[in-house]
């Protein structure tokens, strides 16, 4: 009986590897399309632009019909690309959390939300997954995060019975190719429309032994990669240029990971591992990942151009594509007929001269060419100057170019006469060309805060122990917070500051200085104060350095850190330097606070030392003041 059950439930597992299989090998034929564009693109970018799109793969468009075509390549699209990158660079918003209630309690919470946040960016380096996304969605026209919860990932909290270490668990965010991603649907607008996406990505075997710890053997398996080829120009001139195309890998291992919501069938949702023929993991949706504790899909999804009723976004790289074609065309058939002018064309009379040792040496200055007696005289054929025509088609062409890319070089640019423009007209030009690109920093912007959103979710879900979180503050020095998941109240993030994709450093230096001279900064009395000066001195670089010299800044940070110490139970000494006024009122906030009396609940004695500390620095305070009083007796 057991045995007829044992075989059963292998059935059913076999039966679950086949079909997810099924599926994927369906996924792979109708994803297909995008997938060889994504390959053109990616050729086009790396300079392999003599190629085009089959039904199902990238080949060669057309070889050479003549020795001396000439088959250069003039990469337009890879730096403007890069300039479009760039620019968007710029793009990192600052969240922050709206607080559940305007209690006190929710407002404290909200505080600690965001530092979560903070927290969580340093130290996964947000920034560099943004750019390495913003690359691929740029090339290929969409990108994916992909928001989880590593459990072998933070502090060490303690040892198993086999002696294996526990952790206290991570979020972990990572960023996925548009090659690694299979949706059910590639005619839904968002993920929030897809029932089920799977990711697949291959392992070499023994990384798949350590994560999973399953054995499976390994095979060669095809994977995109990336070489140099060697192309022909004019008169067998060559040249190498990078190119996309299939190799393989050795010891590898398919491993699918598929998510489905939450169904009918399934009211918990379902995910389900695969490696090779192994069925790893077959059980419920995972994530908390949605709004009221409800379970979705772990990715976020980042595009460049978006496209109606599709999935997948648009590469302005494909735009470009039928131009850049052109543009070789034009500057080849340009530079074939300047070789004609220099080189010379020569006529002579069947069996006048030997053809061969002509062909062979040409018309080199000084040469003797001997002729049949008799024969007519060989001469040059006259040929006219370069047709005006391939000059104007080519600026059409790169006009063509900032068109598309809604890239534009002024100082270059011919239709812009810069020396008839005003200050305010450059600036609405300017404007309208970061307009054009507007949209696919609303991406980004809207892709960073789903990320925010689904670390908060994730964490008051699995962050079951108290943490210690750490935020960079002033002067670059760390401070720290003590927090656990019933903490995080609210999940509703807004976008604290934006940053807009054609500002640059010089135009907000320029905009403080004009709100500056306008008296905007200053307060009742028309003079700045401490504070306003070193955020204005932030705002234009000089924050840190201009922090380095306030000695106010650097003793209310002191006295802060002093606060973490207590709570850490670390000893803290009142030395003379002190500004006790400063550490007195401090310490005194910190004890008003809600934060304070979460401490309190671990250490019943932290209360007494903060007093205790508070009369010291009192007691420093009188005897200033009564060495102030003696000094000035003495001089009188």
């Amino acid at each position: 009986m057991r045995k007829n059950i044992k075989t059963s439930k292998q059935k059913t597992k076999e039966e679950t590897v086949k079909l997810l299989w099924e599926d994927f090998k369906k996924r792979q034929e109708e994803r297909k399309p995008f997938e060889t564009q994504w390959q053109l693109n990616l050729n086009f970018l790396l300079g392999n632009q003599y190629c085009d799109v089959s039904a199902d793969q990238i080949k060669n468009d057309y070889e050479k019909q003549f020795f001396w075509e000439e088959r250069g390549v003039f990469n337009h699209i890879a730096p403007l690309v890069e300039t479009r990158i760039s620019k968007l660079t710029k793009v990192r918003p600052v969240m922050t959390v709206v607080p559940a209630s305007g209690d006190e309690d929710d407002l404290g919470s909200a505080k600690v939300s965001k530092n979560i946040l903070d927290s969580v960016q340093n130290k996964l380096n947000i920034q560099n997954l943004i750019s390495s996304a913003t690359k691929w969605s740029e090339v290929c026209g969409t990108s994916f995060y992909k928001v989880v919860w590593n459990d072998k990932s933070g502090q060490i909290i303690g040892m198993d019975s086999d002696g294996t270490k526990i952790y206290e668990g991570e979020v972990d965010v990572i960023v996925c190719s548009p090659f690694e991603i299979y949706p059910d649907s590639n005619t839904a607008e968002d993920i929030s429309q897809c029932k089920s996406i799977i990711h697949a990505k291959s392992y070499d075997a023994d990384i798949v032994e350590k994560l999973w710890n399953v054995k499976v053997e390994g095979c060669d398996m095809d994977t995109i990669s990336l070489s140099n080829v060697q192309q022909n120009g004019g008169f067998s001139r060559s040249f190498k240029t990078a190119k996309i195309f299939k190799t393989l890998k050795h010891n590898q291992v398919m491993v699918l990971e598929k998510y489905e919501t939450p169904s009918k069938k399934y009211p918990n949702g379902r995910m389900l591992v695969v490696a090779g023929d192994n069925l790893i993991y077959d059980g419920e949706l995972p994530y908390k990942n949605l709004k009221n504790g409800e379970r979705g899909l772990p990715f976020v999804r980042q595009i460049s151009v978006e496209q109606p009723s599709l999935f997948w976004g648009t590469s302005v790289i494909e735009r470009m594509i039928p131009v850049q074609r052109a543009y070789n065309a034009v500057k080849n058939r340009k530079h074939e007929f300047i070789n004609r002018l220099s080189m010379g064309i020569l006529t002579v009379e069947d069996g006048s001269v030997d053809v061969d040792v002509l062909e062979e040496e040409g018309l080199s200055p000084g040469k003797v060419l001997v002729y049949r007696q008799g024969s007519a005289t060989p001469k040059m054929l006259t040929l006219d100057n370069v047709p005006s025509n391939f000059s104007e088609e080519e600026i059409r062409l790169q006009n063509e170019f900032e068109n598309i890319s809604g890239i534009t070089d002024f100082f270059n640019s011919s239709s812009i006469n810069l020396d008839n423009l005003s200050g305010v007209a450059l600036e609405l030009i300017i404007e309208q060309e970061d307009a054009r690109i507007s949209s696919t920093g609303e991406s980004i912007n809207f892709a960073v805060k789903n990320i925010s959103q689904q670390i908060l979710r994730l964490y008051k879900q699995f962050a079951v122990y108290e943490r210690m979180g750490r935020i960079v503050g002033k002067n670059g020095k760390s401070e720290f917070f003590f927090w656990n998941r019933s903490d995080i109240t609210s999940d509703d993030i807004v976008f604290d500051t934006e940053t807009e994709v054609g500002r640059s450093i010089a135009q907000k230096r320029t905009m403080i200085l004009d709100l500056l001279k306008l008296g905007i900064l200053a307060d009742e009395n028309g003079k700045l104060t401490n504070s306003m000066r070193n955020k204005i001195l932030q705002l234009l670089g000089f924050g840190i350095w201009e922090d380095a010299l306030d000695e106010r800044e650097i003793q209310i940070q002191n006295a802060r850190n002093e606060n973490v110490k207590f709570a850490t139970n670390e000893d803290v000494e009142v030395l003379e330097i002190h500004n006790h006024d400063l550490h007195i009122q401090t310490h005194i906030s910190y004890m008003l606070s809600g934060d304070f009396e979460k401490d309190c609940s671990r250490d019943v004695l932290l209360k007494e030392k903060m007093l205790e500390h508070i009369r010291e620095h009192k007691r420093f305070k009188k005897l200033e003041i009564e060495s102030e009083k003696q000094l000035i007796n003495n001089e009188v």
